[in-house]
């Protein structure tokens, strides 16, 4: 959903006000769970809830994707046609 399109080196959209950025009613229900546990490396012994499932989750699914079909595949969101026409690993 959000590929940044780009055409001869320049983005293909005008603005970001065309750019679909997901919002919450395009995120399936899910139950959650507060549990406290205090960080003792962390400011305030505080640990930030979002950021950790984010910044892995992309790169584990590209790289098993990679391991899986053995392609270079160079960008994200992968598409089917980005597996269906890339390049094998040399």
């Amino acid at each position: 959903m959000q590929d940044f399109a780009r055409r001869k080196r320049q983005a293909a959209q005008p603005s970001f006000t065309v750019y679909p950025i997901p919002a919450i009613i395009d995120v399936s229900p899910m139950p959650i769970s507060l549990q406290e546990f205090p960080h003792p490396d962390s400011p305030y012994r505080l640990n930030g809830v979002g950021e950790p499932p984010i910044l892995s989750s992309t790169p584990a699914i590209v790289n098993a994707l990679r391991d899986a079909t053995g392609l270079a595949l160079g960008r994200v969101p992968v598409r089917p046609d980005d597996i269906a026409l890339a390049a094998p690993r040399a």
